[in-house]
């Protein structure tokens, strides 16, 4: 039986968005045993994969590193995919007995190098050969989207992340449509927008994600639900966004589904909304893995790279900055008027798929 070897242990969303090339690979070497290498945070994004049959799991310390290079160098892999360019990554690649390596490696000089037939991807990257300028421009001037790039460079045909999501996850998120009253009619705009530490200027400005919720509501015949998410460190900011929208009025209500729940049930949860507004972030990912519309909005970081697979709308920041990887880049441009019309027209294209989480129907006498 073939043996494949998946390296990609961070950060989530891409661990999740690479999942696109899974449909592919089966495709082209029938018959193969796919072991993904991950991080444990990211464990819950892939065990369930139907593609997938093995995970195992990277921590950052000596100790676990030499127990999975012990491990995985059990095994003649007939393809190792190494898609992340940390050191200590590209050594165990280095490492392996391989047939064939695709990614990132030590050259002969212990220094990280890549092989050639992925470089449409890694030359827009850390590692590229002629200097972090020239990648930053071709990053720029790049319009073809992350799963193409992989499936040309790969020999494989283009695939779609895929997230299943348990029964747990599942069942906690219906009980929470059911105690709020979402029922299947209702409508439902789930919003993400804020974007964690490191990137302060995908994050849209709570004030401003007020404004688009009032904007937006008083286009709408019917009130509207705003599913107010995010992570732990974003629970005062969501706690002002749903103080801003209640204080609207009849014709917006925000509902908090916490922000401490696990991974899972989190996708779960966004998976209620007919629409996510979301930053460049995990929830972009968790949304299209599980067949959820979206609206999202790009300022630093590239909205070419990211596939949406029909399901939505991209809102590009129109400042000279767009695409610069800074911190600080200037995300002004994405203002709730444009937000609310790429809201609509999404919501007009209508359902092509059942929910993959069910809303109650509501009892009629």
């Amino acid at each position: 039986m073939p043996e494949i070897l998946v390296i990609k242990v961070g950060a989530l969303g891409d661990v999740l968005r690479t999942t696109a090339v899974l449909p592919g690979l089966r495709e082209r070497v029938g018959g193969a045993r796919v072991t993904w290498l991950t991080a444990a945070a990211a464990r819950p994004l892939i065990e369930r994969h139907p593609l997938v049959d093995r995970v195992v799991t990277w921590d950052d310390d000596d100790a676990s590193a030499l127990a999975v290079t012990e491990a995985l160098q059990a095994t003649r892999w007939d393809w190792v995919l190494s898609l992340d360019d940390e050191q200590p990554l590209c050594a165990l690649a280095a490492r392996l007995d391989a047939e064939r390596l695709s990614g990132a490696t030590l050259d002969a000089s212990g220094g990280r190098a890549y092989t050639d037939d992925v470089e449409p991807w890694f030359g827009m990257g850390l590692l590229a050969r002629d200097g972090k300028r020239a990648a930053d421009r071709r990053k720029v001037e790049n319009r073809r989207t992350q799963p193409a790039i992989y499936a040309d460079m790969l020999g494989i045909p283009e695939g779609r992340p895929a997230l299943p999501l348990p029964e747990h996850a599942l069942a906690a998120s219906q009980a929470f449509a059911q105690a709020h009253g979402l029922f299947d009619d209702e409508l439902v705009v789930g919003l993400n927008t804020g974007a964690g530490g490191r990137w302060a200027s995908k994050e849209l400005p709570r004030e401003r994600v007020v404004e688009f919720a009032a904007q937006f509501a008083s286009t709408q015949a019917r009130p509207v639900h705003f599913l107010v998410l995010g992570g732990s460190e974003e629970r005062a900011r969501n706690d002002q966004i749903i103080a801003g929208i209640r204080a609207i009025g009849a014709r917006a209500r925000a509902l908090d589904p916490g922000t401490d729940n696990d991974l899972v049930t989190f996708s779960a949860l966004l998976a209620l909304s007919d629409v996510l507004v979301t930053s460049d972030s995990l929830a972009l990912h968790l949304a299209l893995a599980t067949e959820t519309k979206v609206v999202a909005f790009f300022a630093p970081t590239s909205a070419a790279e990211i596939e949406l697979y029909g399901l939505g709308e991209k809102v590009v920041s129109t400042a000279a900055d767009y695409c610069s990887y800074l911190p600080d880049a200037d995300n002004s441009s994405i203002t709730p008027s444009r937000l609310v019309d790429a809201t609509a027209r999404v919501l007009a294209l209508g359902r092509t798929a059942p929910r993959v989480v069910s809303r109650p129907q509501r009892r009629t006498p």
